[in-house]
């Protein structure tokens, strides 16, 4: 079968066929510079050098990087194989790929233009053997490096109760996104994890993955870095090809990615960085800020443009934003502005609950769409996934059609897996991980004794466990009855594997589905989910037929990252504020700005004032989702995993301009924003009951005290937006219909209990929610 990374890209300096000839027409002349702003054309312009575009939320960054891409083609600085674009997402790597062909008037196929993941495959590809591979190596996902990882923990004696699987590998891929091989580490750098063995288990991880000729996503920008070190003219010739790089999205990547850009500008260093540092939100999952911020240290001479010009949100959105952003200290700096009018002021909302929280804001969804605000322009960014369940629950009360954006993949689903390994061990017999999870799927009876006795036949002779299957099949090792359905099985894959040749590899998936006895597994099956399964499974093998081969869609199974829905029905969309990174729409909810959920304290207590700058990195991203208006919300009380927690405002609500918000509140709750805590200490939790380390000094008179009394009855730690102190929990238990008193509320009847919350029928005040330590028996009320 073909390889989909091979191609016939020529390293000279021929003018490409898209390029008109005669002379290059003065630049103004271009049509695709119609409708650029000056600074926009200046990004698109400075060719030559390195350029860092500081591209800000909805300024066009994307325009910018396809416009100076048609434009070092039509004027003729490079061919189309001599530039490497680089995206983050195959979203962004198609919508490049369309956008830059449509200004051209070319197909960009076989261009070097997509994802770091897709490119470092496709050089890889070319030069397995320089690192210990076979061309036709497999990309694992991250259940086979699960699965890989399982073993090697027992092969070590390690309880994968106490170090589970998934935390080592995310040990292993931290360590891959800092370009960190086995070699490079120390045992102690791994500290106790997995009993202090972790480094050890990197190596074996790593010496597993090439018997098995296999690489995991990491791997392919480590190996890619291997490969430049240790052979001089393989770097040699890629700098050679690439004279210009163009990289999308740079505050997102890790070190490997970081360096391997590097070495690649080495020659021309013509290298154009396009990005944004308020908006590096993935540090969790190795992105670093400073890639970004070095870049005028790690290029001399770098020109910087800044793209401030919003085409996106209003005056008072931006304004806004721009008032959270200033605190951080860790930026380059730049200032949002727009050419449309101010909009309405952002509005923050004081609730008493998520529950309240999730009520009001599906009455404010309502009303937009009484006002025919499609649903599809409606966002609620969350924080924290539990946060989700009480949206969901009241938008499925009020019937508004919602999605939540996220949840497993299409190709991560169980029976997609399955068929995926089938086809796996067709294209690459040598893959045991795939081999190993269809062997007795369906059930053949084949028990973990027989696959127990194939492993060792395996690593004793150093072959793969479909070789080792058939030298057992040739003793008497085995039960007959095991011999001959492995053989069976065995036999099959070989007539699979040579029809392959000839048959169409939609065809051919279909059969391997249906032979196998894997499509009769879930037509039998009674289980609610079987019928969806095996719609699942028509559709992948639909999805197969819009690529040449089946080589080709394996790679790209093994590369996507998106996950896209389509539906006729519109839709509110319900995510969390990192997944809404590069989307707007018009009407953006923002709840749960509560201190210790946003910003998050696990970040806090994890990388201190970094975690707490990234934190408000997130809330700008947020508020620059939207075009025309932005609601923040906070609770006074929230349910945390079962309990009860007071909250006090994010420290970002008090970070907001005044000039730029319109505070509202429940009845009894101040709509006054939080003041800011600066970059004092932080600790306690959320609703802990203090930040510890100084983390109010801030505020002018040393304390609370100098600070006008709020006007709000509701119960919450000291220095929240509530007067009313709590007192001991009561003695005598709260029963519902006890008579009760209330220091602000006065007398009532208790209606409800939960736990230690009360819902109590006020004489004067009506139904009111409150802790049970607000509260005492009316007899002791005096």
């Amino acid at each position: 079968m073909s390889d989909p990374f091979q191609y016939d890209d020529p390293l000279n300096d021929a003018v490409p066929a898209i390029v008109p000839q005669g002379a290059a027409p003065a630049a103004r002349d271009y049509p695709y510079f119609a409708g650029l702003n000056e600074v926009q054309r200046e990004a698109v312009e400075t060719l030559d050098g390195p350029v860092l575009v500081l591209a800000g939320a909805g300024t066009g960054k994307t325009r910018v990087l396809t416009t100076r891409l048609a434009h070092l083609l039509m004027t003729r600085r490079a061919s189309p194989f001599q530039v490497l674009a680089v995206t983050f997402t195959n979203k962004a790597a198609r919508e490049m790929r369309e956008r830059v062909g449509a200004l051209v008037g070319a197909p960009t196929e076989g261009w070097w233009m997509g994802t770091f993941h897709a490119l470092a495959a496709r050089i890889l590809r070319r030069h397995a053997e320089l690192v210990g591979l076979k061309g036709n190596f497999t990309i694992l996902d991250s259940d086979d490096q699960i699965r890989l990882i399982k073993q090697l923990l027992k092969a070590e004696n390690i309880d994968d109760k106490k170090w589970p699987a998934r935390a080592v590998l995310s040990v292993i891929e931290r360590w891959k996104d800092r370009a960190l091989t086995p070699d490079k580490l120390k045992p102690e750098d791994g500290g106790d994890t997995a009993g202090g063995k972790v480094v050890q288990l990197y190596r074996n991880y790593q010496e597993r993955l090439r018997s098995l000729n296999a690489c995991d996503f990491g791997d392919l920008l480590l190996h890619n870095i291997t490969l430049f070190q240790q052979n001089a003219e393989v770097l040699s010739d890629y700098q050679t090809r690439f004279r210009y790089l163009l990289v999308d999205e740079y505050q997102d990547t890790n070190v490997a990615q970081y360096l391997w850009l590097r070495l690649l500008a080495q020659k021309h260093k013509n290298i154009c960085c396009v990005g944004d540092d308020d908006q590096s939100i993935y540090g969790w999952r190795g992105a670093e800020v400073g890639n970004i911020l070095r870049f005028e240290n790690d290029f001399p001479g770098a020109k910087i443009v800044r793209l401030e010009q919003n085409y996106r949100s209003t005056g008072h959105i931006l304004a806004a934003a721009a008032g959270v952003i200033s605190n951080n200290q860790g930026r380059l700096g730049k200032t949002l502005w727009t050419k449309s009018d101010q909009g309405d002021p952002v509005k923050v909302r004081a609730l008493w609950d998520g529950e309240e929280e999730a009520r009001w804001i599906g009455e404010e969804i309502e009303a937009l769409q009484r006002a025919k605000v499609p649903l599809s322009q409606i966002a609620v960014l969350v924080r924290a996934g539990f946060q989700t369940r009480e949206f969901e629950e009241r938008f499925i009360t009020l019937g508004l059609p919602y999605r939540v954006v996220g949840g497993p993949r299409f190709y991560e689903r169980q029976e997609i897996r399955d068929a995926m390994a089938y086809l796996r061990i067709i294209v690459q017999p040598d893959d045991d991980l795939a081999f190993e999870r269809i062997i007795n799927v369906p059930k053949r009876g084949v028990g973990p004794a027989t696959i127990q006795q194939l492993y060792q036949l395996a690593r004793a002779r150093s072959i793969p466990l479909t070789e080792a299957t058939w030298q057992l099949l040739e003793t008497d090792e085995l039960k007959p009855k095991m011999r001959v359905t492995l053989r069976n099985l065995m036999t099959d894959f070989d007539r699979w594997r040579t029809l392959g040749a000839t048959t169409h590899h939609t065809d051919l998936a279909q059969m391997v589905l249906d032979e196998s006895g894997y499509t009769d597994m879930w037509k039998v099956d009674k289980t609610p989910e079987a019928p969806g399964r095996l719609e699942n499974l028509k559709e992948l093998v639909a999805a197969m037929g819009e690529f040449e081969n089946l080589a080709g869609f394996m790679e790209h199974v093994s590369l996507v990252m998106d996950n896209a829905e389509s539906s006729g029905t519109e839709m509110v969309s319900v995510m969390t504020l990192h997944g809404a990174k590069g989307l707007e729409f018009d009407y953006v909810f923002l709840p749960g700005w509560e201190d210790g959920l946003f910003p998050s304290q696990r970040s806090m207590d994890d990388t201190g004032i970094a975690g707490l700058e990234e934190e408000r990195r997130l809330a700008y991203v947020g508020l620059t989702r939207a075009r025309r208006r932005a609601h923040v919300s906070h609770a006074a009380n929230r349910r945390m995993h079962g309990s009860w927690v007071t909250a006090i405002p994010s420290r970002f609500v008090g970070e907001l301009p005044e000039t730029d918000i319109e505070t509202d509140a429940a009845p009894g709750l101040s709509s006054a924003p939080a003041p800011s805590f600066g970059g004092g200490g932080f600790g306690g939790g959320f609703g802990g009951g203090g930040f510890g380390g100084g983390g109010f000094r801030d505020f002018k008179g040393g304390g609370f005290a100098s600070r006008p009394q709020r006007q709000a009855p509701g119960p919450v730690i000291e220095g929240s937006a509530f007067e009313v102190a709590p007192r001991k929990r009561p003695d005598q238990p709260l029963r519902r219909g006890m008579r009760v008193f209330h220091q602000k509320f006065g007398y009532g009847t208790v209606r409800a209990v939960d736990g230690d919350k009360l819902e109590i029928e006020f004489e004067q005040a009506g139904v009111k929610k409150v802790l049970d330590s607000f509260v005492v028996p009316a007899e002791k009320a005096g």
